[in-house]
């Protein structure tokens, strides 16, 4: 048999499946992720599937929520940023001070205009005295210059400054995206930085995994447009996976489901997708999709991702209670994992309500370069956590500078709360079983009681634990609703995002006010995907989707084995890479190609699309073959841009030749030793 093995590593679950040459599941499986250490999770979930199939295994394809979860969670590996010839306003305009420390966004002299000219030359001298004082600091580099997709040697210039001294992974902006915009390309590339040690501990465990199963075969990874890369092209541009377990969910729902025109929802433990599919396809984001609060320059399926899931913590927030962004482990996983926990909550019941209560930490993310900038204070609460959970109740009254040193760490992406959660909720309502139902119903009873003595919400009496419960389930319904709502008007851009949120708010409020019932007095009728059924995929959706497709009133489908859709979507894809050039006219008659380290001109436009066909179909092969391409085929695609003048008639303005190249993965490569 040729047999293909798909996996998907989550926030929650690490999943694998088997799949034959018909495209059929033989075998599913589920593991928790172990962040701490990825190899653990996923050798547990491979290990499940049985040593006689994983012996006709020709492919291995991976697909992962990582990326996207720390771009939601705000998450990410310590990063210096090389600026150069970007003013104090656009590097503010780029959100930069958002994810990386002040200190660690360099700005330097340099930078081109848009005929690739330099402006001013690279300042070298401040450039090596911030690489030198940054080095020890962070785990990556990311350089952006001004029009460096019009003239990169000022990027390529820091970037092999950074390797001569450094020999640390650095991204170039002109190496991630080809469009205008020097702030959200810088973005994107720093972005890029910060996944590179997600990407590195993922594959690496993957690959020792294989090694020592003897499975020799190709590792592919799925990219946030649905197409795969060879584990190689991944390393190098790890920000291309963001939204890779999203895409990978798509195509896995469609083959799965054999919807072709269809809503597809994966729900996981961290994030809710939302994807629109119309006669086969998903629309593809050529400017990015909008992941959390970011939206960075990758192609990728056009997805709505927003922090709404299983693992979102239930928190009082504006007055009222709400649901996420942030992940925590739900009380019913940790007492599963820990039951020792269990008589600390019980304890929890009986002191005066404190926003501590459910509050444990555990260890999440071990990043060598962070671990070195902690003080003695800082490294021993993260030693503290080598011995399983900490009690942040208990660690106050101890020492409230070890309290605070274990909050830095969990804001710094190296640590994790446990709190009252969706998933705890279903634990109590009955509606899922894995884990502990005792931790589910204690944690209920005490974040009851925060509400209503610390917070005057709710009226719920002691040692009730179904009505928490319900209401958590009715919020969670309700935000999944207006979720799928401003994914559909977002999908129609129309509106701009916060009116979209605003108006789907409101459309929902009237749907579920009238229940979609008939009635023939109401002022308003709504309907919503009458020509899109509704897929509903990933692990709580059997919990959640049937009451949302009811007060939406949308037809389901819950296709078998949409529990691991992502795993099985990561074995679908084909290799697919681009290339692309830009070509003006800013002299009449003179037509630049950008291309390379200098732009160059030519004075016949017939003669500048030609060189420039022949430029992106070779580099676009090249890309393919090295991302673990067979068989390729090249289509080129031109983009042209004329205006009318009164004088001078039709004149070209401008001109984007693309390159696509696709095949199918190279099965005859081994796993390197």
């Amino acid at each position: 048999m040729s047999l293909r093995l798909g996996i998907d590593t989550g926030g929650t679950y690490t999943d694998a499946v088997i799949i034959n040459q018909r495209n059929e599941v033989l075998v599913a499986v589920k593991s928790l992720t172990t962040r701490h250490d990825l190899s653990i999770g996923i050798g547990e979930s491979i290990g499940k599937l049985g040593a006689a199939l994983l012996t006709d295994v020709e492919m291995v394809s991976l697909s992962t929520t990582l990326t996207t979860n720390a771009v939601v969670e705000g998450n990410g590996a310590p990063v210096c940023a090389l600026i150069a010839g970007l003013n104090e306003s656009q590097v503010k305009k780029s959100g930069l001070s958002d994810i990386i420390d002040d200190g660690l966004i360099i700005r330097l002299g340099g930078g081109h205009d848009a005929s690739g000219r330099q402006v001013m030359p690279l300042d070298i001298e401040t450039a090596t005295a911030a690489i030198l004082a940054n080095k020890d600091k962070v785990s990556a580099f990311s350089v952006s210059a001004q029009f460096g997709v019009r003239n990169p040697s000022h990027e390529i210039q820091l970037q092999n400054l950074v390797t001569e001294l450094t020999q640390m992974p650095v991204t170039c902006g002109h190496e991630l995206a080809t469009s205008l915009g020097a702030p959200r390309r810088a973005l994107t590339a720093t972005l890029n930085a910060r996944m590179i040690p997600f990407i590195q501990d993922l594959i690496q465990a993957v690959q020792n995994i294989l090694i020592e199963l003897n499975i020799k075969a190709p590792l592919m990874i799925v990219k946030g447009d649905g197409s795969i890369v060879n584990a190689e092209t991944a390393l190098v541009h790890p920000v291309t996976t963001i939204l890779s377990g999203p895409a990978a969910s798509v195509i896995g729902a469609c083959a799965l489901s054999g919807s072709r025109n269809a809503i597809i929802a994966d729900m996981g433990g961290t994030t809710t997708d939302i994807a629109i599919v119309t006669d086969g396809q998903p629309e593809l984001a050529s400017e990015g999709a909008r992941v959390g609060d970011w939206q960075p320059m990758v192609e990728t399926v056009k997805v709505y991702s927003i922090g709404l899931g299983g693992d979102s913590e239930v928190r009082f927030f504006g007055g009222s209670i709400a649901l996420g962004p942030r992940r925590v482990v739900p009380m019913s996983l940790l007492a599963h994992q820990y039951p020792d926990v269990l008589k600390r909550m019980q304890a929890h019941l009986d002191d005066t309500p404190t926003p501590r209560h459910n509050r444990f930490v555990t260890r999440l993310e071990r990043n060598q370069a962070l671990l070195n900038q902690l003080t003695p204070i800082e490294l021993q609460a993260w030693e503290m956590l080598e011995h399983g959970p900490v009690e942040m109740e208990t660690l106050v009254f101890k020492s409230q500078d070890l309290a605070k040193a274990m909050a830095r760490l969990e804001r710094r992406g190296m640590a994790i709360y446990s709190g009252f959660t969706p998933s705890d909720a279903a634990h109590v309502l009955g509606s899922s079983h894995h884990w502990s139902v005792e931790g589910a119903k204690l944690a209920a009873q005490i974040w009851a009681r925060q509400m209503r003595h610390l917070y005057g919400l709710g009226s719920w009496e002691k040692g009730n634990a179904i009505e928490p419960a319900e209401r958590v389930f009715t919020l969670m319904n309700d935000a999944i609703c207006q979720t799928l709502l401003e994914a559909g008007l977002h999908q129609e851009n129309l509106l701009n995002e916060a009116r979209s949120r605003h108006l789907a708010e409101l459309m929902g409020k009237l749907i579920l006010k009238n229940g979609n019932k008939d009635d023939h007095n109401a002022l308003f009728g709504i309907n919503f995907g009458k020509s899109h059924p509704l897929v509903a995929v990933g692990a709580p959706a059997q919990t959640y989707y049937p009451q949302v497709a009811k007060s939406l009133n949308l037809e389901l489908t819950l296709p078998q084995y949409g529990h691991v859709a992502n795993a099985v979507g990561a074995v679908m894809g084909s290799v697919v890479q681009r290339s692309e050039i830009i070509i003006t006219q800013p002299d009449q008659g003179i037509f630049r190609v950008f291309h390379g380290k200098m732009p160059f001109d030519c004075t016949n436009l017939e003669d500048a699309f030609s060189q420039a066909e022949s430029i992106v179909r070779q580099q676009a092969t090249q890309l393919a073959l090295s991302a673990g391409a067979s068989e390729v085929e090249v289509r080129i695609r031109h983009d042209n841009k004329h205006v009318v003048s009164e004088l001078d008639g039709e004149l070209f303005v401008e001109a984007k030749i693309c390159a696509i190249a696709t095949g199918k993965p190279a099965l005859d490569i081994t796993v390197k030793s």
